[in-house]
């Protein structure tokens, strides 16, 4: 766990390298994605997901996403009936980005840009249910105080639906589609991964990038950060599914590594 100086330390500058990407993806996606929020019936969600969510009954419930980027899964869980949606994230270029989104979708979802461990106490306790997707986790250098500050944000009964990429990955080097299977890292590395090569997982556009830290955690880490943090396990699933940018070499290699993982917690009430 990092010193709260760190931490702070840590997500200046990612919200820093976030901003610059900010846009260059809505170059490769904004308008793309504003066409198709306009339908009614587009939804970003994958079939595992939308399965999840509906057997939480996120129907008439009041969701909060952290850490939402644009926005694209907290306005596609509005469409499946959910209440108040507030999508969080502490980059202004995408919190105005989803703002836009939702316009375009007649959505009257809020975006509030904030930092992941400091969220308003005028949100705390408003929330039946919190999302938290691909990518999220790596970008927190303290995962106990992110389920604490998660946590806060529930009220009593609430649930936290994580859909998440295989910490095991982070073990992989990543590659194109028939680029070979080599592993990189170690899955105990717990010193800080910094990268200069910028944020633009679409276009692969370069440009000059504040250099962005991210963070191995274990499931370990994962399930006792939850623990301790107030929130049960209720379910988990270790799937096939590849739902990043990057491993494109693993999808299609035929070792059978799992991809990503589905995690519900609960907050007793």
């Amino acid at each position: 766990m990092t010193k709260p100086s760190e931490t702070s330390a840590y997500t200046s500058t990612n919200r820093t390298a976030w901003e610059e990407v900010a846009p260059i993806h809505a170059k490769h996606n904004q308008a793309r994605l504003i066409e198709a929020f306009k339908d009614p019936e587009f939804s970003f969600l994958d079939a595992t997901a939308t399965k999840a969510l509906t057997s939480l009954d996120v129907a008439g419930k009041d969701v909060a996403q952290v850490c939402c980027n644009n926005g694209i899964e907290l306005l596609s869980v509005q469409r499946m009936g959910a209440a108040r949606c507030v999508g969080f994230d502490g980059a202004e270029g995408f919190v105005e980005q989803g703002r836009e989104l939702a316009e375009a979708a007649g959505s009257d979802a809020e975006f509030v840009c904030c930092d992941a461990y400091d969220i308003p106490a005028e949100f705390h306790g408003g929330f039946d249910l919190a999302v938290i997707t691909i990518g999220v986790l790596g970008w927190m250098p303290d995962i106990d105080g992110f389920f604490a500050s998660i946590e806060k944000l529930l009220r009593p009964g609430g649930a936290v639906f994580i859909y998440e990429h295989h910490p095991i990955l982070v073990m992989v080097k990543p590659g194109q589609v028939g680029d070979p299977f080599e592993w990189e890292l170690s899955y105990f590395k717990t010193d800080p991964y910094v990268d200069a090569s910028g944020l633009d997982y679409y276009g692969g556009e370069a440009y000059d990038a504040t250099p962005n830290v991210s963070f191995s955690h274990k499931l370990s880490d994962i399930f006792m950060a939850a623990i301790k943090g107030g929130l049960a396990v209720e379910h988990f699933e270790e799937l096939p599914n590849h739902i990043s940018n990057t491993w494109w070499n693993v999808e299609h290699s035929d070792i059978g590594l799992p991809m990503s993982y589905t995690l519900v917690l609960r907050k007793a009430g």
